[in-house]
């Protein structure tokens, strides 16, 4: 979809210490040659500090940056990927008593890695509807044991803790939003889900996320090429929709600000296909940080805006992918 008048006001990220993977591989935590195909250098770990809390914290920071009230907030969505740190309790609503202390909607957001993403295009479409000034958007995961082992769940992406925070308004902002499209194959739902059958509780099969086991499942069944072409099928048509909206080639893109997924997954599945080197892309800063489940976009937008490399004129492409499958692409052009 092409917008002309949906801004970003201010983007913040809440990235707690680091860990260095080579201490990591010192220890046994993560293989050497998994760490060295992902060219990570550091993780960003918490240590006792809840997702929720991190999101609220970005978000006040990126309120402050946007110029606006918390009373012009009309919508807020939070996303996230893992345990948040309760059962049965609404995330959104902490952030929204935390950062905000209005009465607007706030609704938690399950897309997974790409939750951030689509917060971006259900927010936009709420204020386009309600004819609302802004929503804050956040996101927060904390990727902990016993449950999730941030260096071998997944493994190739090593997981990452913090909170991210984004403020889109429709008056204002450091950059505009051009196009945003989202193209979903829900025949790849089940390359996150595996033979398992559905449990009573969770880990009812199995002590921690094992994301190589369920994959190697799925594609025991559907195949490896099959897979792959629907996932780049996916991947090229939401990506041809948002450079045709915003009037656009791939050409025209000054920065790529990519997911936070290990150099080797990065080359195949953007670098290589894309002709695009690492220093166009926000990885050399990435790689200190780690994959922020669905904060990657948020958190490398506020980079770009705080080392000075977003400058007035130029294009930046936000990429976004997440188990179900849903691919995501939006064009800014800073201001």
């Amino acid at each position: 979809m092409r917008y002309d008048s949906l801004y970003i006001a201010a983007a913040a990220s809440r990235l707690p210490g680091r860990v260095r993977v080579a201490d990591a591989v010192a220890q046994g935590l993560c293989d050497a040659r998994l760490a060295r195909s992902t060219d990570l250098v550091e993780v960003s770990v918490a240590e006792g500090e809840p997702p929720a809390e991190m999101a609220a914290r970005a978000a006040r920071a990126a309120l402050r940056a946007s110029g606006h009230d918390p009373g012009e907030i009309d919508l807020l969505l939070h996303a996230d990927v893992y345990y948040q740190g309760q059962d049965l309790w609404a995330p959104a609503s902490y952030v929204q008593r935390v950062a905000l202390g209005n009465r607007c909607p706030a609704v938690e957001v399950r897309q997974m890695s790409n939750g951030g993403m689509a917060s971006i295009e259900l927010a936009a479409g709420y204020l386009a509807g309600t004819g609302g000034t802004a929503a804050l958007l956040t996101t927060g995961d904390w990727f902990g044991a016993p449950g999730f082992d941030r260096w071998n769940s997944d493994p190739g992406t090593v997981y990452a803790d913090g909170g991210t925070a984004l403020v889109l308004s429709r008056h204002t902002g450091v950059a505009a939003v051009r196009s945003l499209a989202t193209v979903s194959d829900a025949d790849l739902e089940g390359m996150h889900r595996g033979d398992d059958p559905f449990g009573a509780a969770p880990f009812s099969h199995r002590p921690r996320v094992d994301l190589e086991a369920h994959k190697r499942d799925f594609l025991a069944a559907n195949g490896l090429s099959h897979s792959v072409d629907r996932i780049s099928a996916g991947q090229d048509e939401a990506l041809k929709r948002a450079l045709a909206d915003a009037d656009c080639a791939l050409a025209d893109i000054d920065w790529f600000v990519l997911p936070h997924f290990g150099l080797r997954r990065l080359t195949g599945a953007y670098l290589r296909r894309w002709g695009v080197g690492p220093q166009a892309t926000t990885w050399p800063w990435a790689r200190t940080v780690g994959h922020l489940g669905a904060g990657d976009q948020y958190a490398g937008l506020a980079h770009l805006l705080e080392s000075g490399r977003a400058r007035p004129g130029r294009l930046a492409l936000l990429a976004g992918v997440g188990a179900g499958f849903t691919w995501s692409f939006a064009v800014i052009e800073f201001r």
